[in-house]
């Protein structure tokens, strides 16, 4: 077991007193290396041997996505391309892509922190983990597998798509870890029930699953389909990919971050001040141990908070709360704040819905509409007209009651809304703004 007990239950002056050599150490490589970052640090009037504390990393600028655009492809390693063995690149749907590298030492180290996150899972060399994660540029699927194997366990590398045929893997196999998106888990679910497999036919146990926002209403229902526990995982191709931070078999509301390797802050999105433990804002990480593609105080767009309180499983690691939104697909209808998790949060509680949705935005005159197409169960599309008109009363009153925003309810049949193979396309926004 990947268990590294030294560190991952130090008090917190041993894990500041790493984090601060760290610290000291990349931001003197930064400066060196990666001139786009030593141009802000000038600009900002500060230098590499002025930071002599963690409270100096809030003097240090920030790094955002348009930084990574803008230095495309490579202009922000801090390695040479020779000592690069690896590159991984977001899919580019919003502008350029942005691309990240490895060194040898960074594929080992992803490795290692993979492994750690599954040990927080109970996953062991034991069991036979089936990888769902896409596989490609996408950086999921690798960095699983490598995980997979540094902590021993078995590896089956189906990625997604042919998920009536990923049910009989799991099935012939003895998969007993799942590894996908939540929302692909509930697609596998789906397939399960079309083959007549049941949970009780697998020997599935537990699923680790990230890449996507998910509630805990959404949990609890991929619990309930396939009979596992579900664990988060968290991660972004900019700091390393998945394996940022894992919730252990003893915490579902809070995810433990590998601190030494990644230094995390919460800060308010609009002042830009740093927030205190407890507080809810944006996320905001410093890689510590990176060598081609180390990043500071990198805005991810994630909302969370962090917090300190003790964990039942002994590590001293500082937790982070689900991911409950982002900054820049939040949606702002008439001047009010719409996170599509919040529409999930309201959906899934609702008997009769199923777990799929999009959310619709356009524009009538100068005037925001939502709209929110909603999956029923065969059963309740069925019924006659006024159990679904309720239905739709129901669900729109809802989401009034949540967001205090009015949306229009469009209920579609079973299997109608795209199902993905991985993050979910949850927002279409046809506004020309």
């Amino acid at each position: 077991m990947m268990w590294v007990e030294e560190i991952e239950t130090l008090p917190r002056s041993g894990l500041e007193s790493i984090q601060l050599k760290r610290l000291q150490a990349l931001v003197h490589r930064m400066y060196d290396k990666v001139l786009p970052y030593r141009a802000k640090m000038d600009a900002a009037g500060i230098r590499p041997g002025d930071i002599q504390s963690l409270k100096d990393l809030s003097r240090l600028p920030f790094t955002v996505k348009d930084d990574l655009r803008d230095n495309y492809p490579f202009g922000l390693f801090a390695t040479p391309m020779d000592d690069v063995i690896r590159v991984h690149a977001s899919s580019g749907t919003t502008g350029k892509s942005t691309v990240v590298g490895y060194t040898q030492a960074d594929i080992d180290l992803w490795a290692s922190i993979m492994a750690r996150c599954l040990t927080m899972a109970g996953v062991t060399r034991g069991d036979m983990v089936h990888n769902a994660y896409g596989y490609g540029l996408f950086t999921g699927g690798l960095g699983a597998h490598y995980g997979i194997e540094a902590l021993g366990a078995t590896v089956i590398p189906v990625s997604g798509g042919n998920s009536r045929r990923q049910i009989t893997i799991m099935r012939d196999f003895g998969s007993t870890v799942l590894l996908s998106t939540p929302s692909y888990a509930l697609n596998l679910a789906d397939a399960m029930s079309d083959a007549g497999v049941s949970p009780e036919e697998l020997k599935l146990r537990v699923g680790v699953h990230g890449a996507e926002p998910w509630s805990q209403n959404m949990r609890e229902e991929v619990e309930r389909k396939l009979g596992i526990k579900a664990l988060d995982i968290y991660g972004l191709s900019e700091i390393i990919g998945p394996g940022v931070s894992m919730e252990c078999l003893h915490s579902e509301h809070g995810m433990h971050i590998l601190e030494d390797n990644f230094l995390p802050e919460i800060i308010d999105p609009d002042t830009l001040e740093v927030l205190p433990y407890g507080e809810t804002g944006e996320l905001v990480f410093t890689t510590l141990t990176k060598e081609a593609f180390p990043l500071i105080r990198y805005r991810t767009k994630d909302i969370s908070r962090l917090f300190l309180e003790p964990c039942g499983c002994g590590r001293t690691l500082i937790r982070m709360e689900k991911v409950t939104g982002r900054t820049d697909d939040m949606l702002i209808i008439r001047g009010v704040n719409v996170f599509p998790s919040q529409v999930e949060h309201v959906l899934v509680g609702i008997e009769g819905v199923e777990p799929h949705y999009q959310i619709e935005v356009s524009r009538d005159g100068n005037l925001d509409v939502m709209a929110v197409l909603v999956e029923v169960s065969e059963h309740i599309f069925s019924d006659e007209i006024r159990v679904l008109e309720n239905l739709t009363k129901k669900i729109q009153a809802e989401i009034k009651d949540m967001l205090g925003v009015t949306c229009r309810v469009k209920l579609v049949e079973p299997r109608t809304i795209q199902r993905s193979e991985g993050k979910a396309q949850r927002v279409i926004d046809r506004r020309k703004l």
